[in-house]
């Protein structure tokens, strides 16, 4: 039938171009320079004036889709130039020429010899040339022209975006939007009703309605049930020629899902679940798993469990799984079979997300009880208190004394034995013992609070019956405070005044330590000791706080006098019994400005009792001695080294063999010899003969001296002595393997930049200095003999030496 009707349609827009075509005529325009008629071209030419000529036509179109045999006029062009004699030639060119379109060069007809379709290309832009038929010369200017493809309905409507998927929401309200359908014609929209479409529901209108201009689609009912169906399959048409007859259509499928909202409370399958659990399981360990249904889906799902009892909220702890949203009953506190064998826990779930507009269908909550049952095991003996236990003993205690008892039970079976020991890892040193029946506590070693103030140790209890049941108690022991350490000063107090101190002014504060700690606390009382209790210098002030304050008791103390004071102070506690210490404090007298700064202080001590104990007296006898032998011991030495020093030097005159490294040896040279060689001049010990090369032997100093001496005390001829260090010098300056052996090397201290030269006898023979060396005797008496040896002499003695 829609066949037909477009067949029909089709015919129908033929016969009405063809009547177009028919009632077209051509209009002339007529020519701008006034040319007449039947003037020649010649004659047009030679006047050197142009015609203006121009095409006459009128705008083209066709038919689109034309199903005919032969070619489909289409128009024609002409210019008012032709004068129906086949001079001139018509041409087109551009879009589809000599294809899709053909002209009749002598008329200008145009034919379509293609079937055309709009929806690919609605219009051909070409252009048209009149030619001369002859010359082929263009007789008019180039003209462009437009071929429109004119529509008719042979495009359907179609869903482009299709297939189609949507949601809405179960229980949603009448006329809640779900979604919009689209569908496109690709006829023209501007010629005729041929895009216009409108819409409707083929399958699904029961539930669902479409809006017949947008293609938006609603709900039409507001029961519907997620859990009941939770999708719908529309069928959408789409008709073309606003829906009147002969239009085309087509469909589309829309699928539309029904989303979930929580409108379904969680269920329990059953009433009440049964587990049971070994009163020996840890704290944590899982007791079992439960779980609440709930129709809904997603997140509407999420549960939340909780236990509405009060005791089993003691005992249990329940914890969801997020994975597979189940309850979790976990042990909170360890079970005991002997106080209770069954539990019954109330255990609820709750939906997380609730939807306030579903609260009128009912609560969104369900419970059920979980049972369960508590096993019987072989338990180790329990101690009572189970936390531990603290006991105290005086620290006098005598050994063997009951300090405490311990008691554990066996859980599973009254009255069974339990056997009692202490960890000896805990009492190492053995202080306590334990009775192992009845547990009793006693003293095994002497305490002391003051080395040790608690004693903590393990005590063991085993079942009888089965060693292998043992359970562990910490005990602690408190050794209470006996007084039996005296009060001391809290350190060896120190203190200045300054000499010009006035009477009653506050030199020091003094506290005391006690090892003992009373439970009540200690009173301290202060007085001077016995032997300083008369002294008129000082006083003590007890302030009543377990503190004392000492206080000047005069004026004008005097540091070259006396610059140091012990004051003796008595400590003694509150007891009981009640102890005492005397410690001392040390007082010193300082010199101060007259702002009461101190400026120094004498340290020898000044005690203020006026005799001192045997044992100080005796010690300071005993240092005394003891200084009297070091001394009498370093004198003796002394005296002894002098002795072999003496002895030393009369063996050989010559001293130490000294090795120079200059000309002279300076006033350093003196460490290594006795200076008493020179200042002894006469006292020489007797000299002994060298070898047979060293001449005669030589008589003492002394007794040579004496006989060559005159009356008047002038000096007798040395040429002797002078020819005896001669020869020294000879065998010195002889050997190069050793350092020279001269008969004096001593020298006293010359002093800085002596004007002198240098004194020794190295290179003396290789020397041609005429020095004068007489200005060493006005060097004093020491220096007299030696000036005599480098005196210059007579040419008789010179020649003998």
């Amino acid at each position: 039938m829609a066949t037909c009707w477009r067949l029909g349609a089709c015919s129908l827009l033929v016969a009405l171009w063809l009547l177009h075509c028919c009632s077209c005529g051509w209009s002339e325009t007529t020519r701008t320079n006034g040319v007449a008629k039947g003037e020649t071209k010649e004659q047009e030419l030679m006047s050197h004036e142009r015609v203006k000529r121009g095409w006459v036509w009128n705008q083209f179109f066709v038919v689109e889709e034309y199903t005919g045999t032969e070619p489909l006029y289409v128009g024609k062009i002409h210019t008012d130039s032709d004068e129906g004699e086949g001079n001139i030639k018509y041409t087109i060119s551009g879009e589809g020429a000599g294809t899709i379109f053909i002209i009749d060069e002598l008329t200008g007809d145009i034919h379509a010899t293609e079937r055309l379709d709009r929806e690919e290309q609605s219009y051909y832009t070409l252009r048209a040339q009149a030619r001369d038929r002859l010359t082929n010369h263009l007789l008019e200017s180039e003209s462009e022209f437009v071929i429109k493809v004119q529509d008719i309905n042979d495009s359907e409507p179609k869903f482009l975006e299709g297939p189609y998927i949507g949601s809405v929401g179960e229980l949603s309200q009448i006329g809640t939007s779900v979604m919009k359908v689209t569908a496109s014609d690709a006829d023209d929209p501007t010629y005729g009703s041929s895009a216009r479409v409108v819409y409707s529901v083929l399958d699904g209108e029961r539930f669902f309605t479409v809006d017949r201009q947008t293609g938006l689609i609603r709900t039409a009912v507001a029961d519907l049930d997620r859990e009941k169906q939770d999708r719908y399959e529309l069928v959408v048409k789409a008709t073309d020629m606003a829906g009147q007859m002969g239009g085309l259509s087509g469909s589309t499928t829309v699928t539309i899902v029904i989303t979930d909202v929580n409108d379904n409370p969680p269920r329990f399958p059953q009433k009440m679940y049964q587990f049971s659990m070994s009163e020996g399981a840890a704290v944590g360990t899982p007791v079992g798993r439960v779980i609440a249904t709930d129709a809904d889906m997603g997140e509407n799902t999420d549960m939340s469990y909780l236990i509405k009892d009060e005791e089993g909220g003691e005992l249990f702890k329940v914890t969801t799984d997020s994975d597979t949203q189940e309850a979790i009953i976990t042990i909170k506190k360890a079970l005991d079979f002997e106080s209770k064998r069954t539990h019954n826990v109330v255990v609820e779930a709750v939906n997380k997300h609730v939807d306030p507009r579903f609260s009128e269908l009912g609560s969104f909550r369900d419970q059920t009880i979980v049972r369960v049952s508590v096993n019987d095991i072989d338990e180790p003996p329990v101690f009572h208190p189970a936390e531990g236990t603290i006991l105290e003993v005086q620290e006098d205690a005598r050994l063997g004394a009951v300090v405490g008892t311990v008691t554990a039970k066996d859980p599973d079976m009254e009255n069974a034995p339990v056997r009692y020991s202490i960890d000896q890892s805990t009492d190492q040193e053995q202080i306590f013992h334990i009775d192992p029946v009845s547990g009793a506590i006693t003293l095994g070693n002497i305490l002391d609070r003051e080395t040790a103030g608690w004693h903590n140790i393990t005590v063991m209890a085993v079942e009888a019956d089965n060693v292998s049941q043992i359970s562990h108690s910490s005990v602690s022991i408190r050794i209470l405070d006996v007084n039996d350490n005296p009060p001391e000063l809290a350190t060896p107090y120190e203190a200045s005044i300054c000499e010009d101190a006035k009477p009653g002014q506050l030199i020091h504060s003094i506290s005391v330590v006690d090892r003992d700690e009373p439970q009540l606390g200690h009173r301290y009382y202060f007085t001077l000791a016995p032997e300083a209790t008369n002294n008129r210098h000082f006083t003590l002030w007890d302030v009543k706080d377990n503190t004392a304050g000492i206080r000047t008791q005069r004026s004008g103390f005097n540091r070259h006098e006396q610059n140091v004071y012990l004051l003796p102070i008595l400590v003694v506690d509150s007891g009981p019994p009640a102890l005492s210490s005397t410690g001392t404090l040390t007082i010193h007298v300082c010199g101060c400005d007259p702002e009461g700064t101190i400026q120094s202080c004498n340290a020898t001590a000044y005690a203020i009792s006026t005799s001192l104990s045997p044992g100080a007296l005796i010690a300071l006898l005993v240092c005394m001695l003891i200084l009297i032998v070091l001394v009498l011991l370093i004198l003796t030495l002394k005296r002894h080294r002098k002795g072999q020093s003496m002895s030393e030097d009369e063996e050989d005159m010559r001293d130490n063999v000294i090795k120079y490294n200059d000309e002279g040896g300076g006033e350093q040279d003196t460490q290594a010899y006795d200076m008493s060689t020179l200042r002894n001049l006469f006292d020489f010990p007797e000299a002994k003969g060298g070898s047979s090369e060293s001449g005669p032997e030589l008589r003492t100093l002394p007794q040579w001296i004496q006989g060559q001496m005159s009356g008047d005390g002038e000096a007798a001829d040395f040429s002797l002595f002078k020819g005896y260090i001669r020869k020294k010098v000879e065998q010195t300056d002889g050997d190069l393997s050793v350092p020279p052996y001269d008969s004096f090397q001593t020298y006293a201290f010359e002093g800085n930049s002596s004007p002198a030269l240098s004194l020794s006898s190295i290179h003396t023979l290789s020397t041609t200095s005429d020095q004068d060396f007489s200005y060493l005797s006005d060097w004093g008496p020491r220096f007299r003999q030696l000036a005599g040896y480098y005196a210059p002499g007579h040419p008789e003695e010179d020649a003998s030496v």
